[in-house]
């Protein structure tokens, strides 16, 4: 009995040895037929298709198609495609007939940044995609400049926060980092922003803005401040909003309507014409003829009074001469 087991141990040895090698030996001359790509969270968005994955195998100079599949790497695929901008994971692998199966999930943004006249998103990892214009994501608004030291993985607990609290997220809009030290929050009422400081102990700030609103904002009222800083432990300081001045209006004269030139009006002998005042009285259109010394316009003239009536010039009669005595002889 004991030699018949030793028997049937070695048989199946032979098999499976035999069989590891049959199959070795047909893996080295199975061909890749297809590629097929998966797409797994195609539903969010759709930058990335199949189409795209397979040209940038190409651009790659990455062939698998019509390959022996002992030659094809399916590491060197998938640390490619990891690459890309657009993706967030590959896992690759060969399936019956020959077949390459590519399972793609494309990338998740959290936030999109405005630096400048760059944007584009990250998503939880810290990767950052290129913003296209056929593709636009409802996520939160970020604005402002990101460094080695200050990078958007400081940011996204912050985010992440107020995206899982409804009454913040309602609240919150943008997020405007002027340094580290000051990240201002833009909120959807008007008339103020936020000032949380940094990016520590930001549950403790959003317990003291929410107490503020509902303790102080009442009675105050939502444009009374223009700033709401929570950036200090254990206090709230509101700076309040400059008082409007009142600015008069400068006299602009070319706003009205220029005054027709009085010299260029006809008037009737009865009637007065106007006088503008920005301008000197003309005297009279005729040429002037008597000496320029008496003729100086900052000299004010009297007024002319009325002369009388003139009178009938009635000749005098003179009286007739008496005729002289003819002397006698």
């Amino acid at each position: 009995m004991k030699i018949l087991r030793y028997i049937l141990l070695l048989a199946l040895l032979a098999l499976l040895i035999g069989g590891t090698f049959w199959a070795r030996n047909k893996g080295r001359d199975e061909v890749c037929t297809e590629v097929k790509v998966e797409i797994e969270n195609s539903e969010s968005a759709t930058f990335v298709t199949p189409d795209y994955v397979i040209e940038e195998l190409e651009r790659k100079h990455i062939i698998v198609k019509g390959k022996p599949v002992w030659q094809i790497n399916v590491e060197e695929i998938e640390n490619v495609l990891a690459q890309s901008q657009y993706i967030e994971s590959v896992d690759c692998m060969f399936v019956n007939g020959g077949c390459l199966k590519i399972s793609v999930s494309q990338i998740v943004p959290i936030m999109r940044v405005f630096d400048g006249d760059q944007s584009y998103y990250v998503n939880k990892q810290g990767k950052r995609m290129t913003a296209v214009a056929n593709c636009n994501i409802d996520v939160p608004v970020v604005q402002g400049h990101f460094t080695s030291k200050f990078t958007p993985m400081h940011l996204l607990p912050l985010v992440q926060y107020v995206e899982n609290d409804s009454a913040l997220k309602a609240l919150v809009t943008m997020y405007c980092i002027g340094d580290t030290n000051n990240i201002i929050l833009v909120p959807s009422v008007k008339g103020h922003v936020i000032n949380i400081g940094n990016c520590k102990n930001f549950e403790s700030k959003f317990k003291k803005l929410k107490l503020f609103y509902n303790k102080v904002m009442p009675v105050k009222g939502w444009m009374y401040y223009d700033t709401i800083s929570v950036k200090w432990d254990y206090q709230v300081v509101a700076t309040r909003r400059d008082k409007i001045v009142e600015v008069k209006k400068v006299y602009d004269p070319e706003e009205d309507e220029q005054a027709d030139d009085p010299g260029t009006m006809q008037v009737s002998n009865n009637s007065k014409a106007p006088v503008n005042k920005m301008t000197p009285e003309k005297t009279s259109s005729k040429p002037l003829t008597t000496p320029p010394s008496e003729n100086k316009s900052d000299v004010k003239k009297p007024p002319e009074q009325q002369s009388p009536p003139p009178k009938e010039n009635k000749e005098k009669e003179k009286p007739k001469e008496k005729p002289k005595d003819k002397k006698t002889n």
